[in-house]
């Protein structure tokens, strides 16, 4: 039987990617599972070596880590060879998004293990935007203003980072123009805020397209347009339960394919891509991997 390969962040989840790593392998071990394991602080490192290895001498890809090294990892699979070496997140990253859209446990992470050892993977879509491929959200507008002033904090860590870079960035910020195509329509809108979502949350479980859906060949698509700061703070809240989605002034659409042209930047699984415009994408069934079923 080939052994499996895992590729994990120590570093992640402010130092958790470490102990989840060590947890991991005990349990592999104790399970006569064979393993290579990627790991370091390094992406760049930690690329290199995935690189040099051929996929094919493994049965499944374990990754431990955040959803910036799913991001990595999507994107290192080459498209021929998504379909024939699963995925299998073991999260262990800040806000672990991706796994929450697959149903994982992200409170004990070693229990998915066993999912992944004893069940067949399935076939769930991806989203790619200007070439890059994405689990979870992509998104423009404020949040990724705030995700570009959070990046260049130091401190404080973790989520609380957001909090503040969020509250320092508010005040200053203005609704911007955007015309979007949704499948051919064009929308000409002011928006605060825009998230394609192939998975339905983001920033730890903000649910910010909740019926996302990963099996359906579609990207949901969530327009906040303008709202007075006030409202903003007031409703805020609720897009941890997906009820931002009743307000008057969030519209959602659904489609295949979306192009965002205005002035702003765009990011994807927290991970900067580039400046709008963005041209999204729909990959229906690009990888295999595992899901929980819902309760």
């Amino acid at each position: 039987m080939k052994a499996n390969l895992v590729w994990a962040n120590p570093t992640s989840g402010r130092g958790r990617g470490s102990k989840i790593l060590a947890e991991t392998l005990d349990y592999l071990d104790k399970q006569r599972v064979r393993y290579h394991v990627i790991a370091t602080s390094s992406l760049e490192l930690a690329l290199q070596e995935f690189r040099e290895k051929s996929l094919s001498d493994f049965e499944r890809l374990f990754i431990i880590g955040g959803d910036g090294l799913v991001h990595h990892a999507l994107n290192e699979l080459a498209p021929s060879a998504t379909a024939d070496i699963p995925l299998g997140i073991v999260p262990a990253g800040t806000g672990n998004d991706f796994a929450r859209a697959l149903g994982l446990d992200v409170k004990n992470p070693i229990r998915n293990i066993d999912l992944f050892l004893s069940s067949e993977p399935e076939l769930i879509d991806l989203g790619q935007v200007n070439g890059r491929r994405f689990g979870a959200i992509c998104s423009t507008g404020f949040d990724s203003l705030v995700n570009e002033r959070a990046n260049a904090m130091s401190w404080p860590r973790g989520k609380r980072k957001y909090d503040i870079a969020m509250l320092q960035e508010l005040p200053r910020f203005k609704a911007r123009n955007y015309q979007i195509t949704v499948d051919g329509k064009v929308l000409k809108v002011q928006a605060m805020l825009i998230a394609v979502g192939n998975g339905s949350s983001y920033g730890g479980g903000m649910q910010v397209c909740p019926d996302a859906d990963l099996r359906d060949g579609l990207l949901d698509i969530m327009v906040l347009h303008p709202v007075s700061k006030f409202e903003f703070i007031r409703i805020f809240p609720k897009v941890y339960s997906g009820m931002h989605v009743t307000h008057p002034e969030v519209e959602i659409f659904r489609g295949k394919s979306v192009t965002i042209e205005g002035d702003a930047v765009t990011y994807a699984d927290g991970e900067r891509i580039s400046p709008t415009p963005a041209l999204i994408s729909a990959l229906p069934g690009a990888l295999r991997t595992w899901m929980r079923a819902a309760k």
